[in-house]
């Protein structure tokens, strides 16, 4: 039993009016439940940060049937450990059972979700299915540190010591409005420290996806990596090829979607762990290093990451200076020729084609003298808002960009005629354009005989 730090809301710089209001929500109707109900993990870390979050998880005592019992919007996702998704409008608010530190599954109960298929699903007017028995789920295998698969809770304590780093670890109780950290990871937070809570060799064993994140991490945050942490890193860094290809790919999709793509990259790099992972990037030339800039630099633009970066945009931006895609290459209709991969990472062959298709249109949309019923033509292309979003990020055009974005606003040459003509006028008491009527097909006589 660890004795946590325990800071009181005088001493700490988190304030109720900075959290979501529907994450509030959440906590608030928990605590009333008589559940404890934590704001945990990295969005502690960025509020004591000043940094704006990305999400706002929440941990809690109570049981995925009962979180689904308390809220009507509630979808519960998973088989393994059951995540509750508590929706309102299309935001998500991610709600998880407090688990123990030496039985965790393989996929934490945020990237089970996120891989999730439609059968791992409960709709809130669905019964909950009866959840799997401990004893036939499979355990650790005894020659192997990875860990498979557990669907067991824990303890608040146990919680924070089976995550993945001490920043991660923090957690804001909305009954009494303090922060508790029961590893340390206030200290490492004021001195931009990326350290692992156990040993970082057993940890990265257990999951070896752990490296990745604390590269990205510190990169994102500019912090410093613990000298244990780096050195098992070097130790083990060919562990990453245990990992599920899906698992790595998503990873690489948030680095992109996180405004330090360069810089996590980069940092990969120098760890030998890109490599391991996509031999392709760590070898690639200077044009994909400018690309993935870019892409940063249109990131910048947003406080969050903006639904415009689909998979199919970020894999080109990786895709398209190494040559593994673009308007040169020959698209088959054969799906097994249509195949990409980066190292480990198999591209989704529904990205690939719909990157191509986002490609073709790119000199169609550099032609703005065209005749505008072509253009408008244009518009009608399924892929039409991420070639303008592609243009945007790589085109380097913004003149170019700010024609189509007008054009998608007014697509019709009519509206523009009557607005000089009657700005303040009713558009519809004014006549239409001239539309020749159709002649009606004479009907034959019957022939008579």
């Amino acid at each position: 039993m660890v004795e946590p730090t325990i800071v009181p809301r005088s001493a700490h710089t988190i304030s109720r009016r900075d959290i979501d209001p529907d994450a509030l929500k959440v906590l608030w109707r928990l605590h009333e439940q008589n559940y404890i109900a934590y704001l945990v993990g990295g969005s502690v870390r960025d509020l004591l940060l000043s940094r704006r979050p990305k999400d706002f998880d929440i941990g809690t005592s109570a049981h995925p049937h009962q979180v689904k019992k308390i809220f009507r919007n509630c979808w519960i996702i998973g088989r393994r450990f059951r995540l509750a998704h508590v929706k309102f409008g299309s935001k998500t608010i991610e709600v998880a059972t407090f688990r123990r530190q030496v039985q965790a599954s393989e996929l934490t109960p945020e990237e089970e979700a996120a891989l999730a298929t439609p059968a791992d699903v409960v709709a809130p007017d669905e019964a909950l299915p009866p959840e799997p028995d401990a004893a036939s789920t499979p355990r650790r295998r005894a020659t192997d540190h990875l860990i498979q698969r557990d669907n067991t809770y824990g303890t608040p304590e146990e919680d924070a010591f089976r995550r993945d780093f001490t920043v991660n670890a923090l957690f804001y109780d909305i009954g009494t409005f303090s922060i508790i950290d029961y590893v340390d990871g206030l200290r490492d937070l004021d001195a931009r420290l990326i350290r692992c809570i156990g040993d970082p060799e057993v940890r990265f064993k257990e999951d070896p996806v752990r490296m990745l994140r604390a590269v990205v991490l510190a990169a994102r945050l500019q912090f410093t990596i613990d000298e244990p942490v780096l050195d098992a890193i070097a130790a083990h860094r060919s562990e990453i090829a245990k990992s599920a290809p899906a698992r790595l790919l998503e990873e690489y999709y948030k680095i992109l979607r996180s405004g330090h793509a360069e810089e996590a990259f980069r940092q990969l790099a120098a760890t030998k762990l890109l490599k391991e992972i996509s031999p392709e990037l760590a070898a690639g030339p200077e044009e994909l290093w400018q690309s993935i800039a870019m892409l940063d630099h249109y990131r910048a633009q947003f406080q969050g990451a903006p639904d415009s970066l689909t998979n199919a945009i970020l894999a080109g931006t990786l895709l398209v200076p190494l040559g593994l895609a673009g308007r040169r290459q020959r698209f088959s209709a054969d799906p097994l020729e249509r195949r990409v991969e980066l190292g480990l990472l198999p591209i989704a062959r529904r990205d690939v084609e719909r990157l191509h298709q986002i490609l073709v249109l790119q000199p169609r949309l550099m032609d703005i003298q065209a005749p505008h019923r072509v253009q408008r033509g244009l518009l009608h292309r399924a892929v039409i808002d991420e070639a303008i979003t592609w243009l945007e990020v790589h085109g380097d055009r913004a003149d170019v960009v700010a024609h189509w974005r007008e054009l998608q606003k007014h697509p019709s040459p009519v509206h523009h005629a009557l607005d000089a003509v009657h700005p303040h006028g009713d558009r519809e008491a004014q006549p239409g354009p001239f539309r020749r009527r159709r002649r009606r097909r004479r009907r034959r006589a019957p022939l008579t005989r």
